[in-house]
């Protein structure tokens, strides 16, 4: 298993899925999992992936391309927590 982008978005305005694939499958065909966002053109990149999803992938034995593991190391940690409870 693999863990590689998936563009999406129209001709010459880009945006990427984070997933989960089996390595044999085309770039953009069937996937497994979406771990996250990454858009280039807008000022900052955007990059949202959630880490804890990441991990437990990785302990499975999914290897992220070198593109992605270097979108992992500066992306800020995505997790969401839960909120608060209101009184």
């Amino acid at each position: 298993m693999t863990i590689r982008l998936r563009r999406t978005g129209t001709t010459k305005r880009p945006a990427y899925r984070v997933v989960v694939t089996d390595s044999r499958s085309p770039r953009d065909g069937r996937f497994i999992e979406i771990l996250g966002h990454y858009s280039p053109l807008t000022e900052p990149p955007t990059v949202s992936i959630d880490r804890a999803k990441v991990d437990a992938w990785i302990k499975k034995g999914a290897q992220p391309s070198n593109t992605v593991r270097r979108l992992i190391a500066n992306a800020p940690d995505t997790t969401i927590a839960s909120a608060p409870a209101k009184k």
